[in-house]
């Protein structure tokens, strides 16, 4: 676990390249361009939020976790000039393909789970909804990590898992890794120091606040709907979601269910 708290995070490879584009006419930028960018890949916000956590000014009395309030805080050039994307997950992963699609899943499977947990917050008239956007976003940010820098590791989990589908994943990744996923969490977030806020909100432990449990709900829906509409563990999730909410299941089902497409008339 030690070796991450100082590796260096790669980015998605069009992570990269946005940046290099943004960065040619960087006197024309917003602060709102970029984060536009940094938002599209985990390992890119969580590159800027350790960051500034390890470059916290000493008068600086609030921690900050939205992407575009760090960003004015830096300015531009700043964030240019000391996060330059330079390795890309691509490159890391060029001989492990396998490793590379499961990366890519848990990076769109945490893209639907930031896009639920903002929605849901500003149905629930969150002020801070962006917090609970980055907290979903990030919340699975271990297991992104496990398949940069262990991917085979990773691959035995996911076979050790498919040859008994009882065997549950906390069980899997003890037995290959030594450890879980949920430590590694715990243990990264704690030597990156990052925001105490954050870290609450993506802690599951504490799911009887609604905060928390709105992130909660966003990363499980957004993992058991991966596995297709059907998956058996849905119903729960509406049940909880309907119960955040203060709606019926029958109208998170509308709200969330893609409905298939009516044919065309012949």
């Amino acid at each position: 676990m030690g070796f991450l708290a100082e590796a260096e995070i790669p980015v998605l490879r069009h992570t990269a390249r946005e940046l290099v584009r943004l960065r040619e006419r960087e006197n024309a930028l917003g602060a709102r361009d970029v984060t536009r960018v940094v938002m599209q890949d985990p390992m890119m916000t969580a590159r800027l939020l350790r960051y500034l956590q390890a470059h916290k000014h000493a008068r600086q009395t609030r921690e900050l976790v939205e992407v575009e309030q760090t960003l004015l805080m830096m300015g531009i050039s700043r964030f240019f000039e000391v996060l330059p994307a330079r390795l890309t997950v691509e490159d890391v992963l060029r001989e492990q393909m396998a490793a590379l699609v499961q990366l890519l899943h848990v990076v769109h499977r945490a893209h639907r789970a930031s896009h639920y947990a903002f929605e849901w917050a500003l149905l629930l008239h969150d002020l801070h909804a962006e917090e609970i956007r980055i907290a979903a976003l990030l919340h699975d940010l271990a297991e992104m990590l496990m398949w940069i820098y262990a991917p085979v590791e990773m691959l035995q989990i996911r076979q050790l898992q498919a040859a008994d589908r009882t065997l549950r994943s906390k069980e899997a990744q003890a037995r290959v890794l030594g450890f879980t996923l949920h430590d590694l969490h715990r243990e990264v977030a704690a030597a990156w120091n990052l925001p105490e806020l954050l870290q609450v909100l993506m802690e599951d432990e504490h799911a009887e606040t609604r905060r928390v449990k709105n992130v909660k709900l966003a990363v499980d829906l957004a993992r058991h709907s991966a596995n297709g509409w059907d998956d058996a563990a849905l119903p729960d999730d509406y049940a909880a979601i309907a119960e955040l909410l203060r709606l019926s299941q029958e109208e998170v089902i509308a709200m969330l269910v893609p409905q298939p497409a009516e044919p065309e008339p012949g």
